[in-house]
């Protein structure tokens, strides 16, 4: 599942137990709609988003960046201190493409960063009989 929308608030990176690292942040997606009485409506979603790939990406998720993210929706359940019943959806981002607007914009370009991990992975170029590859070709 694909969603793209505004980060809520900074992301945090915190530290498991067993030291693993999780980098959290919370995305806001709205759609609008025309409703039959002619007024435009607007629904807003919250998604609490953890990225578990890379820690890195933290220092450009910042307040107000726009954000479209890769990955798995889950919905949670549970009951607040005064008893109440509340409700929320998790999204497990695989992959995360900045899109600018928040502070990010300022410190760097913007990053994608993918499962297989930021940096691109080059692969040898393999030449039948040990002979050395043609360098002279025009493309």
């Amino acid at each position: 599942m694909e969603i793209t929308g505004r980060l809520t608030a900074d992301a945090q990176v915190r530290t498991l137990s067993d030291n693993r690292q999780v980098v959290n942040f919370s995305v806001a997606v709205s759609d609008s709609y025309k409703a039959k009485s002619g007024e435009r409506i607007t629904q807003t979603e919250f998604f609490d988003c953890s990225y578990w790939i890379a820690t890195g990406i933290a220092q450009y998720l910042t307040k107000g960046t726009i954000v479209e993210l890769a990955g798995r929706v889950s919905a949670r359940a549970w009951v607040d201190a005064e008893g109440q019943p509340k409700a929320g959806l998790n999204f497990h981002t695989s992959k995360i493409t900045l899109h600018g607007g928040g502070a990010a914009t300022d410190k760097a370009q913007p990053v994608n960063q993918t499962a297989a991990g930021a940096a691109p992975v080059h692969e040898a170029e393999v030449v039948p009989n040990g002979t050395a590859p043609d360098d002279d070709l025009p493309f």
